[in-house]
């Protein structure tokens, strides 16, 4: 019990690295929290710090998802710990105890820990993401829309109780950390995207 519970605290702690802000500042870029969404996650950083910084953002954010659950698996952790282990890493970037428990809005690394998890669900959000991005041009209506059909995708696919459990709660922090983006949305002022730029 003690080894699984050390795993959820590491995973919370790689979770709560913020890869915007330490990115950005090792390239001599503004802080991201300042300007635009003032978010540190990928589209914020794209759009204030460059393609440069954006890019090595979201690789970090999706990596450090990805390894939390991996590497939970790798060394034998059963089910029911990988999952919580990957709602832990999600919950660090989320609340991170590096910046006074704010952060990002957890959507890359939230992929990362799914795609670690189950790569054909992980896989398959990715694609309703780029794919809303692609006929909306907004990245939050992308995010919204791959993790409102979560939940369904994981009991089509799993039937897993646990693994539903999962990606209600995933879902639940997805959409309260976009309750500002949802406001824009409706309004018509949200800021769009365009993947061709990168």
């Amino acid at each position: 019990m003690e080894f699984y519970l050390l795993g959820v605290v590491g995973a919370y702690l790689l979770g709560s690295i913020p890869f915007g802000l330490v990115v950005s500042r090792m390239f001599g870029k503004d802080d991201p929290r300042t300007h635009g969404s003032h978010n540190i996650g990928f589209t914020n950083t794209l759009r204030v710090s460059g393609k440069k910084v954006g890019i090595i953002t979201l690789i970090g954010d999706l990596g450090k998802g990805t390894v939390a659950t991996v590497v939970a698996g790798l060394m034998g952790f059963p089910w029911l710990w990988i999952l919580v282990i990957g709602f832990s890493v999600i919950l660090g970037h989320v609340f991170s105890v590096f910046l006074r428990f704010k952060g990002g809005k957890g959507v890359a690394t939230a992929l990362g820990a799914i795609l670690g998890m189950h790569p054909l669900i992980g896989w398959l959000l990715v694609g309703v993401w780029l794919g809303a991005v692609l006929v909306f041009g907004y990245s939050s209506g992308g995010a919204l829309l791959a993790f409102g059909v979560f939940p369904f995708l994981v009991y089509f696919l799993t039937f897993d109780f646990y693994f539903c459990l999962f990606a209600l709660g995933v879902m639940t922090i997805i959409f309260i950390s976009h309750k500002e983006n949802i406001l824009r949305l409706i309004q018509g002022t949200e800021s769009k995207i365009k993947l061709s730029s990168i």
